[in-house]
């Protein structure tokens, strides 16, 4: 992770992904208080996730393991690739993240139907209520 006072930058392997506010302020707080940062282990480590051999960064299935405890990192995945599918074009998405085109293409699908049913139901509780509530 790269902190500059304009940006911040995540490096994913060999892809720099850019932060904007407020999705910034979390990398922010931890690059000021890092956690078990100045361990016998990890004396000079910049990773942001550590693992338990110097020099090594945790093990994905661990880091599953661990973030599943705190939410549903299925949810949180698919969400994401649902608000992705209406920022930008699937073919861009498909191959910024490695999916195939027809995986995305299904979730920008589900996504639009998802948000055509959310205005159907705030129309018809618009509707139904009148216009005085």
């Amino acid at each position: 992770m790269t902190i500059t006072e304009e940006l911040v930058t995540i490096h994913l392997g060999t892809i720099q992904i850019a932060l904007p506010e407020p999705l910034d302020k979390p990398w922010r707080e931890l690059a000021t208080n890092p956690r078990h940062e100045l361990t016998a282990a990890h004396p000079n480590t910049k990773w942001v996730f550590r693992g338990a051999s110097p020099g090594r960064h945790i093990h994905p299935g661990h880091l599953t393991t661990r973030l599943s405890k705190l939410f549903s990192t299925r949810a949180a995945r698919l969400g994401t690739l649902y608000e992705l599918t209406k920022l930008a074009p699937v073919a861009i998405i498909a191959e910024t993240l490695g999916y195939s085109p027809t995986t995305i293409e299904r979730h920008a699908t589900d996504s639009a139907a998802a948000y055509a049913q959310y205005i159907a139901a705030i129309s018809g509780s618009v509707q139904t209520k009148g216009p005085r509530g």
